[in-house]
């Protein structure tokens, strides 16, 4: 009992320490969506040059997107135009970081890694971007689609809320939970100087955080809670960059995905770039940085009188926050309760328009999960089903409206390849 006690309360504080944080973060995220227009980055990106992979790294470090989260917007990017150099410096550099990251990394782990971040992520990226045009010339034929931007004329600020705090919480909101879980888990399971005491320090650290760290999926933010308690365990601050790094940028989906679209000499630059460069940097970092830097959640944990922020604000923030995770989770148990009640209805069936549709980019769960709420929300869609081994989407329905089906797949971020059958 006593261990419980100890977890939930480990589990609360690491809560109100990140809730202000990712609520500002989830709000700027809604403002770069909704002021930056949908096709600007492929504009920039399409030279294989070395202003291109910048322009692809600047593009991707402040958006929230997670390693799953970047591969359809990544694949479709070099599909539609831009060079293989500036597709793989954006699918490094952009789930590393994240303007909801680096404030939560700024509260949990200090300004100066929620510094180092950032740019650590860009100069990966630059360096896979300029490498990958360097080894690997050859590029697939262009499938140039142009879309037009066909948002509402609604509200702005209706948009900016909505993505916030409905699309975005329902991206990263499981994600969030799990890296709680794990990071109180550790608080309570692993005794305090864990890492020196069996002297898993220094490189040898590095290389074993690394190794877990690659077939990991864990998203940029939940990354920084197990970061703070691995550090407060003994963990040297370089190896908690490696994690910072590899974690976010690298999974066995990630990995598959690459090399399937991008090709094997891109996927080994790819994780050359991450591997290389996370392991030099936490070297730099361990050797040359002082350890006092990394080390502000130590003080929030043992004594609250020293917060960065007023108690009132952490906890309101808390409650707000986890009031739209329980609003997310609510909202798909229903959909899912709903789309089982359908499904059991065989009478219905007779009067179902089924059509079968080609969708690009669907890679793992998470995209099959994603594809299948954005269509089941669609008018007169009943069933969906997506297969992400075929990529194939199979809709039932009445009175279809194809047209509002293509748009919806846009939207999401994946490619439209027309009907398959009906």
């Amino acid at each position: 009992m006593d261990y419980l006690n100890q977890y939930i309360s480990a589990l609360i504080s690491l809560s109100v320490d990140m809730a202000p944080y990712l609520i500002l973060g989830f709000l700027i995220a809604g403002i770069l969506k909704v002021v930056v227009p949908p096709n600007i980055m492929t504009k920039y990106l399409g030279k294989s040059n070395t202003s291109s992979v910048v322009n692809a790294s600047l593009f991707g470090i402040p958006l929230p997107l997670c390693s799953c989260g970047v591969l359809p917007t990544g694949i479709s990017l070099y599909k539609n135009g831009a060079s293989k150099g500036s597709s793989v410096s954006f699918l490094i550099s952009t789930p590393q970081t994240g303007v909801d990251s680096m404030l939560v990394t700024w509260s949990m782990l200090g300004l100066p890694m929620a510094i180092l971040r950032p740019i650590l992520a860009f100069f990966t990226g630059v360096a896979g971007g300029i490498l990958t045009n360097i080894f690997d010339k050859t590029r697939l034929p262009n499938h140039i689609e142009v879309t037009k931007d066909k948002k509402n004329k609604g509200s702005r600020l209706v948009e900016i809320f909505r993505y916030a705090f409905i699309e975005m919480v329902d991206d990263l909101a499981k994600w969030l939970i799990i890296g709680l879980l794990i990071a109180s888990f550790i608080t309570v399971a692993v005794p305090d100087n864990f890492f020196k005491e069996f002297n898993i320090t220094g490189l040898t650290g590095m290389i074993l955080i690394l190794v877990v760290s690659i077939p990991l999926y864990i998203c940029a933010t939940a990354s920084v809670p197990i970061a703070a308690v691995l550090l407060l365990k003994g963990l040297s601050p370089g190896a908690i960059l490696v994690f910072l790094m590899a974690g976010p940028a690298t999974n066995a989906a990630t990995i598959t995905v690459i090399g399937k679209n991008l090709g094997k000499r891109a996927l080994i630059v790819y994780m050359a770039s991450l591997v290389i460069g996370s392991l030099l940097f936490g070297l730099l970092i361990d050797n040359f940085l002082p350890y006092e830097w990394f080390m502000p959640m130590a003080s929030m944990m043992g004594d609250h009188q020293h917060e960065i922020l007023p108690m009132w604000l952490s906890i309101s923030s808390a409650v707000i926050l986890s009031l739209f995770i329980f609003y997310s989770f609510i909202k798909s148990s229903h959909k899912w309760f709903k789309r089982k009640a359908k499904s059991l209805k065989p009478t219905e069936m007779n009067y179902l328009n089924d059509i079968s549709i080609g969708v690009d980019g669907m890679t793992c769960n998470k995209c099959k999960a994603k594809i299948e709420g954005g269509l089941n929300s669609l008018d007169g869609v009943l069933i969906v089903n997506a297969d992400i081994k075929t990529k194939a989407v199979s809709i039932k329905g009445e009175q279809l409206d194809l047209t509002k089906i293509e748009n919806k797949v846009i939207e999401m971020g994946y490619e439209f390849k027309g009907i398959i059958s009906n």
